[in-house]
């Protein structure tokens, strides 16, 4: 039997991304943008609310296209308010589109969103060696920067803890326990 972080629990939802996805380092500027997009739905609730809604949220967000999300209008969000499958949060949905702006504006900058936020982490993941949960941070100076900067670009939802958390999902960071089967993955 494999040994996994204790948080995924026994939902094979969970399992799977535990297995799969978490921790895999992402450098597509679409799927980063659909983590950020996800990270900040989910303050409040929990993750695995956010998995079960993930692909009603790349429907009701085109697959997460920032370009086309930047664009949203009021037509838009009353669409998204009145869709069942999606966290309904005015303010969560409003930040998806400021954060598409914001997106927009750092491919601008930076050429891609991949190079604006790995630059916090010099590009490679951290190596972490973690024994238990319990040692997990909730933040980083590098989650702290990370929201400072974003945040100074008009980005919601974006809290050091969310950009932690973001962190570890995309791999920036080697969060999984020494005795997780994942470990060394990265």
């Amino acid at each position: 039997m494999k040994k996994r972080c204790e948080w995924c629990g026994r939902d094979p939802l969970y399992i799977a991304y535990h297995d799969d996805e978490w921790g895999v380092p992402v450098h597509d500027d679409q799927r980063l943008f659909e983590f950020i997009v996800l990270e900040g739905a989910q303050a409040g609730l929990s993750w695995l609310t956010i998995l079960k809604k993930r692909e009603n949220y790349r429907n009701a967000f085109h697959g997460f296209d920032f370009e086309r999300i930047a664009r949203y209008g009021q037509p838009d969000i009353t669409r998204l308010l009145s869709d069942p499958g999606i966290v309904r949060n005015r303010l969560k949905i409003e930040s998806a589109i400021k954060n598409a702006q914001g997106v927009m504006a750092i491919r601008q900058e930076y050429g891609s969103l991949d190079t604006f936020l790995w630059r916090y982490v010099g590009g490679t993941p951290i190596q972490n060696a973690r024994k238990r949960m319990g040692e997990i941070p909730v933040t980083t100076k590098e989650s702290d920067q990370m929201s400072k900067d974003l945040k100074k670009r008009g980005f919601n939802f974006v809290g050091s803890t969310i950009c932690y958390s973001f962190m570890q999902a995309v791999g920036m960071v080697n969060e999984h326990v020494t005795s997780c089967f994942r470990y060394k993955v990265n």
